[in-house]
């Protein structure tokens, strides 16, 4: 089966690191949205590789991940800021 590149699927981004956080537990009023984020994923059969593209709403992309069948991951964080 032939592959056709990337396809996209779309999330929301939510933060939940703020207010009081104890243990395990997420409480609803700590849940923030903040944006939504477009996933990627594309196998390599050859090799092995997962190639998993993490973009904005813009379509920048912000996190390039590599994930390799033996189960060791990389990870390339792309900040656009200055």
């Amino acid at each position: 089966m032939k592959e056709e590149g990337f396809k996209d699927h779309t999330y929301q981004e939510i933060s939940y690191r703020e207010g009081d956080r104890k243990g395990n537990i997420i409480k609803q009023g700590n849940i923030k949205v903040e944006g939504m984020a477009k996933i990627s994923i594309e196998e390599d059969s050859h090799d092995g590789v997962k190639v998993i593209l993490k973009k904005d709403q813009d379509d920048n992309i912000k996190e390039i991940k590599f994930i390799c069948s033996c189960g060791e991951t990389k990870s390339v964080l792309l900040d656009y800021s200055e």
